[in-house]
C-alpha cells in the first residue's frame, strides 16, 4: 500500500494515464480474429489512417478506458506500444531526454486529433507520449 499522498485531477490535468495502446501483427486477419475470439473486442477497419490497414479495437469498456489500433508489423521485433496521455509532447521529449531517455521517432500529428512521439526510457522500453490537440496539421 502506497503512503504517499494522491494528487488532485484537475479536469485541465487528467493525469498522466494510459490512452492508446498498438498491437503490430504478422497477420492482421489471424490476429483480429484471436483478439476479437479472446476479448470480444469490437474491431473496424479506419480507412483514413496514416498507416494502411490498420483497424480500431474497441476494448468495450467504459469512456475512460484505453482502446487501441491493430496494424501490420512494420519491423521485425515491434511490439506493443502503449501511448501515455501529456499535456505537451514538446515538454516531455524534452524531459525524456534530461532523464537519460531517447526520442525515437520525432513529433508526428495526426490531422485534427493530436501529435505523438515514441520514446524509450532507461530500460530500453519504448513508449509513445500523445498530446490531444484538434488542431493538429
Amino acid at each position: 500500500m502506497s503512503t504517499k499522498p494522491k494528487t488532485k485531477k484537475t479536469s485541465k490535468d487528467p493525469g498522466r494515464m494510459l490512452c492508446w495502446f498498438e498491437i503490430p501483427a504478422d497477420d492482421v486477419a489471424r490476429a483480429k480474429k484471436f483478439y476479437r475470439s479472446l476479448f470480444g473486442w469490437k474491431i473496424n477497419s479506419m480507412p483514413n489512417a496514416a498507416v494502411n490497414d490498420y483497424h480500431h479495437l474497441d476494448t468495450g469498456g467504459p469512456d475512460a478506458s484505453p482502446d487501441g489500433g491493430l496494424m501490420k508489423r512494420m519491423c521485425e521485433g515491434q511490439t506493443i506500444t502503449n501511448y501515455i496521455f501529456v499535456p505537451s509532447v514538446t515538454r516531455f521529449a524534452a524531459k525524456v531526454k534530461k532523464l537519460g531517455g531517447k526520442i525515437c521517432t520525432p513529433k508526428m500529428a495526426v490531422p485534427g486529433m493530436g501529435y505523438f512521439i515514441q520514446v524509450q526510457d532507461t530500460e530500453k522500453n519504448v513508449f509513445a507520449l500523445w498530446e490531444m490537440n484538434p488542431k493538429a496539421k
